[in-house]
């Protein structure tokens, strides 16, 4: 069974390869992939804010425009505590993370909203190396998202912030994944598309590619920090990784 701090993937594209020592020796400069999920594979940032602040004006709390942006790249634990303390939701925390959850994945149900490109993206660097996915993300919706789509085939480890203690901009949920994944943190590439991830990603000490996303945009000073930036999924090659 995959232990509660990552989840192990299988399938066509996952199949046991080398041990992790022979990927990391064998392979070139980066010897691993790790995607986030919201704003690089999906393009969803504007649903979780739209579902949030539904459930902050119903349950009499106070939205202001920078909620989203403060909360982005926190975990569960951190944005419904964020919730409860800052908006003033009366709900528990934890059930202020399940109900978000059961409208989000209502929303997934009804229409996955897959940013263009981001199948094709995905297998092409399946084809090259072992993928991780390290997302702020619920586990619930990350599997979800994973089954609808049909990319979970394509991820040996995932990796949700409410799986390790920090969320972005920690580094946390990149180094577990680096870890799950067997490979040294400086071994990985991320691909990363807000401000804390890019942080995130960074302070772990892997090689960032951005691809800022349109309604949330990265800021300069956290695009400085990565080492390419690209406009969109398209330009994701393996030269580019490497």
């Amino acid at each position: 069974m995959p232990s509660k701090r990552m989840r192990r993937h299988g399938g066509a594209s996952a199949k046991p390869g080398p041990a992790a020592a022979e990927i990391v020796k064998t392979a070139g400069v980066i010897s691993a992939v790790i995607f986030d999920l919201d704003g690089v594979l999906l393009d969803s940032e504007q649903v979780w804010d739209e579902v949030r602040k539904q459930l902050v004006k119903e349950r009499g709390g106070r939205w202001h425009e920078q909620a989203h942006t403060e909360m982005m790249g926190m975990s569960s634990a951190e944005w419904s505590r964020y919730m409860h303390d800052e908006l003033g939701v009366p709900d528990p925390p934890e059930e202020i993370s399940a109900e978000v959850v059961r409208r989000l994945e209502e929303v997934y149900r009804e229409r996955l909203p897959l940013i263009d490109g981001a199948p094709e993206a995905v297998e092409r660097l399946a084809a090259r190396w072992p993928l991780g996915l390290a997302s702020s993300s619920n586990r619930e919706l990350i599997d979800l998202v994973l089954e609808l789509s049909g990319l979970a085939r394509f991820f040996r480890v995932t990796v949700s912030s409410e799986e390790v203690p920090r969320g972005k901009p920690a580094p946390d949920v990149y180094l577990e994944a680096a870890r799950g994944l067997g490979v040294a943190p400086e071994r990985c590439a991320a691909v990363e598309d807000s401000r804390n991830g890019i942080r995130a990603a960074k302070a772990a000490g892997m090689r960032v590619i951005a691809i800022p996303n349109q309604h949330y945009p990265s800021g300069e000073d956290a695009l400085a920090l990565a080492d390419v930036t690209l406009n969109s999924l398209a330009e994701l090659t393996p030269s580019i990784v490497e």
